[in-house]
């Protein structure tokens, strides 16, 4: 008798990788909440939990499902994004050069600039041009490669597999920022990266209720217990209710970004031919740049998020997102409601964000009625 066909990620992410409540039956796990627990007669854990600040049963069940859908031996959650993010580099074992996205989550690329305290030198870099990277990446010197893709907020697509190979050679690892992709449509670690980062709080959970990072790793090798350590060190591991609440969130993750990149889809069409619209940046228009990586590494989708110039500048975009209705005029993404945000206000001064552009995350509402608030908007502000 032959072995049943592994499950599909999908599959694996609905069912919570089977895990329910022994002991009531329950199709739902629990919470678990203790923060001690009560060792053995001869002074021993072997129930493989100690305290709650390193570990808890309820994290491991959300890490378990994560780690399933990027293909990876182990995930970790942390707290939120950036404390995933910064214990990557707080891992290394020692001051290195770093070679970033230059167009990256702004919160992060403030903290990274500041990482030369650690003694690590930091050079951002347009990850879309592969003859920058082989340029910035120092072989014997580099020793981390950290890039987003899709890069926020303009959506800057890097060829994961060809930074990994030109970090490689020069002895440095590779950590991909895959927030806005998803383990849906990418999953970094097949593609040469060594370590992928979510922030969770975003499509992983999708329901603006909940913040989260979360890291997986290609292998178990002592950068990843570098990375473990500071978790527990720094007290950085994601709390159980919220670790709950991932779990539930995961449970629809691919119905949900389909559902969104389909939308995000039909609105860069449309917007693309709007009157008051100078260009639109998303990766599954044929115009944009990054397009033809995009369909090699994003497969079955281009992720919801895109973002609009308004002709009119700076005060047109900012005019256009007060007059939105259905749309809510709020930070963060990849949540079940669309949300728009003008970049430049929220970046400051040294923003590579266009001062006249809008992100639209794209939820998953009626894309015909997302486009009548947007159009109407539009039309008003100029």
């Amino acid at each position: 008798m032959t072995d049943p066909a592994p499950l599909k990620a999908r599959t694996l992410a609905v069912q919570a990788m089977g895990t329910g409540d022994p002991a009531t039956k329950a199709v739902v796990p629990p919470v678990h909440v203790s923060t001690t627990y009560i060792r053995d007669p001869d002074n021993q854990y072997r129930s493989g939990y100690i305290y709650g600040r390193p570990d808890n049963a309820t994290v491991r069940q959300a890490e378990a499902v994560i780690a399933a859908l990027e293909g990876a031996p182990q995930a970790l959650l942390f707290g939120s994004g950036v404390a995933a993010s910064t214990a990557v580099v707080l891992a290394l074992d020692r001051p290195t050069h770093i070679v970033a996205s230059q167009i990256m989550y702004w919160a992060f690329r403030k903290w990274l600039a500041s990482a030369t305290r650690f003694g690590h030198r930091i050079d951002f870099v347009d990850s879309s041009d592969l003859d920058a990277m082989r340029a910035a990446v120092k072989p014997g010197e580099t020793g981390l490669v950290y890039i987003e893709t899709p890069g926020n907020p303009l959506w800057t697509i890097t060829d994961i597999a060809a930074v990994s190979e030109i970090a490689h050679k020069a002895g440095a690892a590779v950590c991909v920022d895959s927030t806005v992709a998803t383990p849906v449509f990418t999953r970094p670690l097949s593609l040469g990266a060594d370590i992928v980062m979510h922030s969770a709080s975003k499509y992983l959970n999708g329901h603006s209720d909940v913040i989260a990072g979360a890291l997986a790793t290609a292998r178990e090798d002592d950068y990843w217990s570098r990375i473990q350590a500071v978790r527990a060190q720094h007290g950085a591991i994601l709390g159980p209710f919220e670790a709950w609440l991932l779990l539930r969130g995961l449970r629809t993750l691919d119905t949900r970004v389909r559902a969104q990149t389909e939308s995000a889809i039909l609105l860069s069409t449309w917007l693309g031919k709007h009157p008051a619209i100078a260009q639109v940046f998303y990766p599954g228009r044929h115009d944009h740049p990054g397009h033809a990586v995009a369909a090699k590494q994003m497969a079955g989708g281009y992720g919801a998020m895109l973002s609009i110039r308004v002709k009119g500048g700076e005060q047109a975009a900012i005019g256009a997102a007060a007059r939105v209705q259905l749309w809510k005029r709020a930070t963060s993404l990849g949540g079940v409601e669309s949300l728009i945000e003008h970049r430049a206000s929220v970046e400051g001064p040294d923003t590579p964000c266009p001062a006249d552009l809008l992100r639209l995350s794209v939820g998953l509402e009626d894309a015909e009625d997302l486009y009548a608030d947007l159009d109407r908007a539009l039309r008003a502000a100029n």
